[in-house]
């Protein structure tokens, strides 16, 4: 720079004296004198060099002035560069979102992080505060902007709150905002600079962790947290206990905490082999779960569930043991009863069975004795109208209990020996040995009878139970047929993956399901008022169906008829 002063002052002087020379030369050839010629030529070049030094000095003065500025001006460009380098790599690091509110003009402008946080592209985004304030929750609104203007009005410096922010899709995040306040020499508020920080996964972490606080507080059980390691033989420290555990135990917290003899209460009838079972979990830090006798603060007996569980850090390391105590006294309870209540009904069952075996046995030599003397009486005439008719009635009771003592006798049979021998079975067959035993009875109604089987010609199951099952249920349509219509029956049978499926299906009187679907398949259940109706039928054929491995369910309507679908595992 001092080089350029130098030759700007040279310049000046060389130019100058030029001039001047050629002035004086003019005006020399001018007015034709040469008369003091030389010394006008020395006096103005001596003036040149003079003001060629003052203004060479003139031109250094500003010189070092614009040095100085140039040099301050650079510094505080490499100040600002710095600054915005480091406000770019703390936004960066931090991923806030910068917003710079200049509050008198209502001029706000926003960093990068608008878009990268909340996906707004720069012509979406306002230039004013209400831009910001309508992207704020309407539940946060109200309570963000009367906090912000008070703070505003206090002029307090620093000021931070959290709200849920829209983003450019329409969901909002949680966020924390903080700001600093910059105000003019007379306090008044004129500039604010924040920073908006994304605190939705912590917020969500905030919520679940409350949550998971709740069900513990609230739980029934008794959940205790202990320490990780313990004195050789004992269980660790407490760290923590629920409520439900001072309820069952009778010592609160302050009791408890930092101690571990009182998380199990040993007493006289405590199993000493589960408390060694605890310790050895806890000792190879193992998962743990033991049943024993507890005792209370008052030394009350309960029974309790008692589970250990160690909590594992990401290294693998143990960093605390999880304990859930459950009081099963009831339970306890409720199972010994039962047991009790299965050995009686077990010896009930024993007995019944002896009494049904001995009441049959007893019952068949006196029935098949009366159905001899009433066969002998068939052969002799009798006269009397009214002795006929005695007979006939007797006749018929003791036909009925005969059939009645059979069909005990089969159910016994049924539930004394639930497994039975199984083989291909042919329903045509089975159906042909069923109407034939069934003959007088289609003979006199005449039904329609629609068989389709020939999707499932084999049937892999025991055939007298298949028997059985088919004509208690044929027996039924035409028992209970209506008389207002002609009687048609349904049989048809058809193959499901591996299940046979048969459905069998009248127009008969139906039965109302509304009141009696829990009772259809129960032991001397009636639905209608026949005389001959003995309420084994349907009991005897739910029982071979579940002995052959099968279900069967009944859809039915008073006067519009009755379905069954057998389901076998074919």
């Amino acid at each position: 720079m001092k080089s350029k002063t130098l030759q700007i002052t040279l310049i000046y002087i060389i130019i100058s004296l030029f001039v001047a020379f050629i002035c004086h030369k003019v005006l020399v050839n001018v007015i034709s004198s040469k008369e003091n010629f030389y010394f006008f030529i020395i006096k103005d070049s001596l003036f040149i060099l003079i003001t060629g030094l003052f203004f060479r000095h003139i031109l250094s003065k500003n010189e070092s002035k614009n040095i100085a500025f140039f040099q301050n001006n650079k510094k505080t460009n490499e100040d600002i560069k710095e600054s915005n380098e480091k406000y770019d790599i703390v936004a960066k690091a931090t991923s806030d979102t910068i917003w710079d509110w200049k509050i008198q003009e209502d001029s706000i402008s926003w960093n990068k992080g608008i878009e990268s946080v909340f996906g707004y592209r720069q012509e979406q985004v306002g230039k004013t505060s209400k831009w910001w304030f309508d992207k704020i929750h309407p539940e946060d609104s109200i309570r963000m902007s009367i906090k912000l203007y008070s703070f505003i009005e206090q002029k307090t410096e620093k000021w931070q709150d959290q709200y849920r922010f829209r983003c450019a899709d329409g969901t909002y995040k949680y966020v924390l905002d903080r700001g600093f306040l910059l105000k003019d020499e007379n306090g008044r508020a004129i500039r604010m600079i924040g920073a908006i920080q994304d605190i939705t996964k912590q917020k969500e972490e905030e919520q679940r962790l409350k949550l998971l606080e709740t069900v513990i507080t609230q739980s029934k059980d008794s959940i205790l947290i202990t320490e990780a390691n313990s004195a050789s033989g004992k269980i660790p420290k407490i760290v923590y206990v629920n409520p439900a555990f001072s309820q069952m135990s009778g010592y609160e917290s302050g009791e408890i905490i930092g101690r571990s003899t009182s998380i199990f209460n040993k007493g006289p009838n405590s199993d000493s082999d589960e408390l060694k079972k605890l310790l050895r979990a806890i000792k190879n830090e193992e998962e743990c779960l033991i049943e024993t006798i507890s005792y209370t603060k008052k030394k009350e007996e309960y029974w309790v569930r008692f589970s250990m569980i160690p909590i594992f850090t990401n290294e693998g390391v143990i960093s605390h043991w999880i304990s859930i105590q459950r009081d099963i006294t009831d339970e306890k309870k409720l199972e010994t009863e039962k047991e009790h209540l299965i050995r009686e009904l077990t010896q009930n069952n024993k007995d019944l069975k002896q009494f049904s075996y001995i009441t049959s046995h007893n019952l068949r030599a006196p029935l098949s004795n009366l159905i001899g003397l009433l066969n002998l009486i068939e052969d002799i005439p009798i006269k009397n109208p009214e002795l006929e008719e005695i007979l006939a009635g007797f006749n018929k009771s003791t036909h009925l209990l005969n059939e009645t003592i059979n069909d005990l006798v089969k159910v016994i049979i049924i539930k004394d020996n639930p497994s039975m021998q199984k083989e291909e079975v042919s329903l045509k067959e089975v159906f042909e040995n069923v109407f034939s035993q069934l003959a007088f009875q289609i003979e006199l109604h005449k039904p329609i009878i629609k068989l389709k089987f020939d999707r499932v010609p084999l049937l892999n199951t025991n055939k007298a139970y298949l028997e059985s099952i088919l004509l208690n249920l044929l027996t039924n349509s035409i028992k209970y047929k209506s008389e207002n219509r002609k009687l048609k029956i349904s049989i048809t049978a058809e193959q499901i993956d591996h299940k046979a499926i048969l459905t069998f299906k009248d127009n008969g009187i139906g039965i109302d399901l509304e009141r009696n679907r829990d009772k259809v398949f129960g032991l001397y259940q009636r639905f209608h008022n026949y005389p001959d109706s003995k309420g084994l039928g349907l009991y005897l054929v739910k029982s071979q169906v579940e002995t052959m491995g099968g279900t069967i369910s009944i859809d039915s309507e008073v006067n519009k008829g009755t379905t069954f679908t057998i389901t076998f595992k074919n």
